[in-house]
């Protein structure tokens, strides 16, 4: 690697070389007038070192340099730091319901079965007896029922909706789908009493309607054994705020 040191020691040579040439100069220069061929002869021989001299000077400064060149990219090189990228990647969109609380609604309070339902709160007594009797049957479905069939219609025996309870039992209901001061009198009791034991061979047999029981109509069901579910018992039934109709 080049060194301060030897260029100084060089320049230093130089200049006593040519402090050393000028004085032999000056001196040849007095003689030259009585000797002008010696003097010619000592300014070559006196002149050619200093031009070495100047030479390997200057060659060692283009070594130097040169080296200085070939070792500071290598340097430069080695001793690049590596950065870090400080721009971050954007995250995934964390999934849905992770609780990372990143996306819409996040800190919410999720809502309840209740409060959903209540919010989605069908109108019963809007529909057709058709429509009520499949909304009966689903809501069976819903709450764990099997083989759950829509069997109202003309020459149903008083039958409407059949089903197998989550326990096992053959339920069988009757749809009365009333406005509210139309009362399930006893009279539509006791038909279907007649058939759902005896014929549909229920374990459990309930009459559901949107609207309320005449007491006759209750007091004939409680010594049948049929179980009567208004509208009330409905509304909780369908918000999972009451029981299913074969409960209890």
């Amino acid at each position: 690697m080049f060194s301060l040191r030897q260029l100084s020691l060089c320049f230093g040579l130089v200049a006593i070389v040519l402090c050393g040439a000028g004085l032999l100069v000056k001196v040849a220069a007095r003689e030259a007038a009585d000797r002008p061929v010696a003097a010619l002869v000592a300014g070559v021989a006196l002149g050619l070192p200093a031009l070495a001299a100047v030479r390997a000077v200057r060659r060692r400064r283009g070594r130097a340099a040169w080296r200085t060149a070939e070792v500071l990219p290598a340097q430069g090189d080695a001793a690049a730091p590596v950065v870090p990228s400080l721009v971050e990647e954007p995250a995934g969109e964390a999934p849905f319901g992770t609780g990372t609380g990143a996306g819409t609604g996040a800190g919410t309070e999720p809502e309840t079965e209740a409060e959903v339902a209540i919010e989605d709160e069908v109108a019963y007594e809007a529909m057709t007896p058709e429509e009520f009797e499949l909304a009966v049957a689903e809501l069976c479905a819903r709450d764990g029922c099997e083989d759950v069939r829509v069997v109202g219609g003309a020459g149903d025996l008083g039958a409407d909706v059949l089903a197998t309870a989550p326990d096992g039992r053959r339920l069988v209901i009757q749809c009365k789908r009333y406005t509210a001061p139309h009362k399930v009198g006893s009279q539509d009791v006791q038909r279907f009493g007649g058939t759902c034991f005896a014929v549909h061979e229920a374990h459990i047999a309930v009459v559901i309607t949107t609207s309320e029981f005449t007491e006759p109509a209750v007091d004939y069901a409680a010594a049948c054994g049929i179980r009567c579910f208004d509208g009330r018992e409905l509304t909780e039934w369908a918000r999972h705020t009451g029981p299913a109709p074969w409960i209890g």
